[in-house]
């Protein structure tokens, strides 16, 4: 078997035990890897209706079969589960190293099942795997959970954990591995802390057999370049993610203030030049990554001292826009302490912006508050609530079951100002300003996400997919229901790039035929440019059927009622809001082969995608 290993781990936490099983190949040709065929694993073995924090709910870790090799970017693992936070298909993916040491260690991936009755943690040496005793290790963070396994077991392992958040079970907890690398959506850090699982280490020697060797190197090293000599390297690599602060602020899309606008006024103050300028120290690349995105950030002294990875743009967005803080500092410490406390800063952000509104609108009080006053632009009581929400004290533990929770119980009219699709707190890019992104926002099998469709790319900052071969946005300010389809192939294209085990800020860079190249010569399959969009297809449906499966409807694709019902106040998208939904959702579903009634994949989709064995389970 080329480009897998050809094994997983199954990990029965109830009783301990651990045992190796082959991947079939049948499945592979279907799934491909990593996000694909996790999903076909949840489907199968998580009964409809099972506790996402309960003993039926299966943790499952994949790679894909370009995950360590030497294609561009081809570092990432995904984790697959069913949301804690949405209850719905739950799916996160991430960089760094880990991925890679887990491939070489002599596996594919791990699905883990039931709850263990003690703290454990997972070691995997060169193809052996035990569980070990985790007590000493419960109650600690990302990094102390990092340096301690290591002192334990060698420096030559790598390590994926939850910090406290997962452990006291935060709905948005994430797992973090190489200390700043999350794979951060969905609450999976959640579903790990209910199995008292702490962390999985993992280090190994062999070897990922290539089938075309010579070849694939050729390919792998053509595409390099080309992605060196791209305009994504240029500024990527000079700014981080966070270059595009600048970009959305001025077409008045930089969600602030929760929302209630779309501008930042001083985005000088927290914008990714003004991190490259002042905090800056290093850049970081994920495994055989040609552009080092990542920030290394030190604030010296003060109240806010720290180093770490960070902030990036969704940080940014999350507490300098949404909570508006105007330290960037501060921006930087709280982007930090997510890290440690394993918390995912969008929701994070989020659901302090969110508390902050239903202060300021008397939802909240001082005395549901431990007496702080929220307000807009005080970091201190932003840090703050970051702490009680890891730890859940006091208001704390309120919100850490997240906005649509949290809204829920509070009543009162804080519903309209809890900024989620399907309970997954929305990224930084208001869809107001760039209306095509409410669709994919409104769509995403994950709840309210960026990068399933990654539309922001073509819609905010002009550039388009070349994975995609038209996926520009004639115009931003404009409904167009017929561009729909656009979002339909980017979540095609792009889920392809979570089965692959690779980024997908390479899609910007590299066609579609150079993915198809790599590919083919890794695994020694026929596998053209009609398999690499049958496949996306394919893996979007069941997830979505999953979704279905648990009481999914038409009316769960929807926006939350201030973007289809309040104006942007101000900057270049002022007196905009999304109007065309339900037509784009109309156009959406008909592109998709879904019935436009209940948003259900139709059995004749199903059939075209050999997903026979599906239709009578929805």
């Amino acid at each position: 078997m080329f480009g897998y290993m050809g094994q997983i781990l199954r990990v029965d936490l109830t009783n301990g035990k651990v045992s190796e099983e082959g991947l079939k190949e049948a499945d592979l040709r279907m799934f491909l890897g990593g996000s694909g065929l996790a999903t076909k694993y949840l489907f199968d073995e998580v009964p409809k209706g099972a506790d996402p924090l309960g003993p039926d709910n299966k943790l499952i870790f994949m790679t894909g079969p370009l995950t360590g090799t030497e294609s561009p970017s081809a570092g990432r693992y995904c984790v697959v589960t069913r949301s804690p936070l949405t209850g719905l298909w739950g799916e996160a993916n991430s960089g760094g190293t880990w991925g890679v040491y887990l491939k070489n260690s002599g596996f594919d991936g791990i699905i883990f099942k039931g709850i263990s009755p003690k703290p454990v943690y997972l070691v995997i040496d060169d193809g052996k795997a035990e569980l070990r005793d985790a007590k000493h290790l419960w109650g600690k963070g990302v990094g102390e959970t990092y340096r301690v396994i290591r002192e334990e077991l060698g420096e030559d392992f790598n390590v994926a954990c939850i910090g406290i958040a997962g452990e006291n079970l935060v709905k948005y907890a994430g797992i973090f591995n190489d200390v700043h690398r999350p794979a951060g959506r969905c609450g999976v850090g959640t579903v790990m802390g209910s199995k008292r699982l702490k962390a999985v280490a993992a280090r190994g020697t062999q070897e990922i057999k290539i089938a075309n060797k010579d070849v694939f190197s050729q390919i792998s090293k053509r595409n390099r370049d080309l992605v060196n000599e791209s305009l994504l390297k240029i500024t990527l690599e000079t700014f981080g993610t966070a270059m595009v602060t600048d970009l959305v602020n001025v077409r008045g899309g930089f969600p602030t203030r929760n929302w209630q606008t779309g501008v930042v006024p001083d985005i000088d103050k927290i914008s990714g030049i003004a991190l490259e300028s002042t905090l800056l120290v290093d850049r970081k690349h994920c495994y055989s990554c040609p552009i080092s995105c990542c920030r290394v950030s030190v604030v010296k002294s003060g109240p806010y001292a720290c180093k770490g990875e960070g902030p990036e743009y969704e940080t940014i967005g999350a507490f300098g826009a949404m909570c508006a803080l105007e330290k960037l500092e501060a921006v930087t410490l709280a982007h930090n302490l997510c890290d440690d406390y394993g918390l995912d800063v969008i929701s994070t952000g989020s659901t302090i912006a969110f508390a902050i509104e239903c202060y300021e609108k008397g939802i909240l009080t001082k005395a549901d508050t431990d007496g702080l006053e929220l307000k807009f632009g005080d970091a201190d009581v932003v840090i703050q609530l970051i702490h009680k929400i890891a730890k859940r004290e006091g208001i704390g533990d309120l919100l850490a079951e997240g906005t649509k929770r949290v809204a829920a119980k509070l009543d009162k009219g804080a519903e309209r100002f809890a900024m989620h699709v399907k309970g997954l707190e929305l990224p930084a890019y208001d869809p107001r300003a760039a209306k095509i992104c409410g669709l994919a926002f409104a769509t995403a099998n994950r709840g309210g996400d960026h990068i399933t469709a990654y539309v922001e790319g073509p819609a905010f900052v002009d550039i388009p997919f070349l994975c995609v071969e038209d996926s520009r946005i004639e115009d931003w300010m404009v409904e167009n229901p017929a561009e729909a389809k656009v979002v339909k192939d980017l979540e095609d294209a792009l889920t392809v790039f979570d089965c692959a085990g690779t980024c997908k800020f390479m899609g910007m860079a590299l066609a579609t035929e150079d993915w198809v190249d790599m590919i083919a010569n890794c695994v020694g399959w026929e596998f053209t440019v009609s398999d690499f969009r049958k496949a996306g297809e394919r893996v979007y449906n069941l997830a979505r059927a999953f979704n279905v499966r648990e009481g999914l409807t038409r009316a769960d694709d929807t926006l939350p009622k201030r973007l289809l019902e309040e104006p942007l106040p101000e900057g270049a998208s002022q007196g905009h809001m999304v109007k065309k939904l339900d037509q784009s959702l109309d156009a959406y579903y008909e592109f998709r082969g879904w019935d436009k009634k209940t948003g259900k994949p139709t059995p004749e989709k199903l059939k075209e995608l050999n997903l026979d064995y599906v239709i009578d389970k929805i």
